[in-house]
């Protein structure tokens, strides 16, 4: 007799412990888990693995580019000087503001009268060039 006492209070033990832990894993399962993702703009080193050619500069931290036909074929108008072209770097893609892959220093850039910095168009040598933002978002 007490060793079947004895066996049903380890069977209870079990029992009650294996419901106490039912409980507490339906308990989590109703948590729900965060996760952040950062997106951030393109930077030299992505462009130009992706095109070897492209023609960009570094603006205020984002990378511009050219010969984008839907660019091109926007009007744009010239606002006022923004900026120059400081340094050229043809054969690194680590970039810095003021600095192109194509761009003779010097160049000036401008904003434009459309969409805020979207757009900007770059002037040297009487050759006028209409630049894109690479922007995620």
């Amino acid at each position: 007799m007490l060793k079947h006492l004895k066996s049903n209070k380890i069977i209870s033990c079990i029992m009650l412990i294996a419901l106490i832990l039912t409980i507490f894993g339906c308990a989590r399962e109703g948590e729900t888990t965060t996760t952040t993702v950062t997106i951030e703009n393109p930077n030299a080193e992505e462009v130009l693995t992706l095109d070897p050619d492209a023609d960009i500069f570094q603006f205020n931290g984002i990378i511009y580019t050219t010969n984008i036909d839907w660019v091109e074929e926007k009007v744009l108008t010239k606002d006022k000087e923004i900026g120059e072209i400081k340094t050229r770097n043809g054969a690194d893609a680590s970039f810095e503001d003021g600095m192109a892959n194509k761009l003779p220093v010097g160049a000036k850039i401008f904003k434009t009268n459309e969409e805020n910095e979207m757009f900007l168009i770059v002037e040297f040598a009487e050759e006028s060039l209409k630049y894109y933002a690479l922007v995620e978002g």
